[in-house]
């Protein structure tokens, strides 16, 4: 059974879902992605019938309204958010999945409140911070961020695509590239003329530029657990996972699928959360 609760805090209103009961006979699963909100990691709760797994919409995003006058997504807030999540549910320390801009919020959230989570599993955060090619980096992203500003959405999601998607540092080959059309990845050209997109606009800028506190996260009692998907191989999440997970002196686990293995198998960017739930099964214990 699931039922849906919105948390009142000064300045937000946090909506989330509760699978299972509470009090729980061990800790629940909460599950957390930025920008994605609670409708994502449907497919992946579900094979999760035994646990009480608790799903929740990011400051800003789906149900979640937020009165604090911003529009940007910054982990330390975000992360503030989820340990007010933590404590209403009153079942901490939590198990903790959490994919792309939301483990950057996780990881922010183990080194803040190091008391929350029993384990962590951050699968794919882009820090673009801990690359070597940080700069380049930077450069790309701010490429798709302008496509989106002079061009709207679609392009500048054909343009987000070819970033992520480029094997191995972005190197001058990389920007020597003409600006990709949509209509190769499938989408149509025009303009809706919003600028609000939270992944493409400047809104998302923190979370990439976040420096997580390696000295906090290895001193946390949390086990933190960096996750990589097998198909993401030497892409700009697959280098991010690699790099922050050897400063916490680790290598990546590897999961089913790429950065969304865990979606829907029928969605509009198919995973395979059968056999990602199994591997997330595995590496919480």
């Amino acid at each position: 059974m699931t039922t849906t609760h919105v948390l009142e805090t000064a300045d937000v209103d946090l909506a989330y879902d509760v699978r299972g009961p509470l009090p729980a006979a061990e800790p629940p699963l909460v599950m957390i992605g930025q920008p994605m909100g609670a409708s994502g990691f449907t497919a992946l709760a579900s094979y999760f019938p035994d646990r009480t797994v608790v799903t929740y919409d990011p400051r800003g995003i789906g149900r979640t309204v937020r009165r604090d006058g911003r529009t940007d997504a910054v982990p330390e807030t975000q992360a503030a958010d989820v340990h007010a999540l933590i404590e209403a549910l009153g079942a901490g320390p939590v198990d903790l999945f959490a994919s792309s801009g939301g483990a950057v919020t996780a990881l922010a959230l183990v080194a803040a409140y190091p008391d929350d989570v029993r384990t962590l599993v951050a699968h794919e955060p882009p820090l673009i911070t801990v690359l070597p090619d940080a700069a380049a980096a930077e450069r790309a992203a701010a490429g798709f961020r302008e496509a989106y500003q002079a061009q709207g959405a679609n392009a500048g999601m054909a343009a987000f695509i070819a970033m992520t998607s480029w094997p191995g540092e972005f190197t001058d080959e990389y920007f020597a590239r003409p600006a990709p059309d949509p209509a190769q990845f499938g989408m149509p050209t025009e303009d809706d003329g919003s600028r609000d997109d939270p992944l493409l606009s400047d809104r998302a800028l923190a979370v990439t530029a976040y420096r997580p506190d390696v000295a906090a996260l290895t001193k946390a009692g949390t086990r933190v657990v960096i996750g990589v998907g097998e198909e993401t191989g030497t892409t700009f999440t697959g280098r991010t996972s690699a790099a922050i997970a050897e400063l916490l002196g680790q290598e990546p686990a590897v999961f089913p699928g790429g950065h969304g293995g865990f979606a829907a198998a029928e969605g509009p960017y198919p995973g395979v959360p059968e056999a990602f739930s199994r591997k997330l099964r595995e590496v919480l214990g």
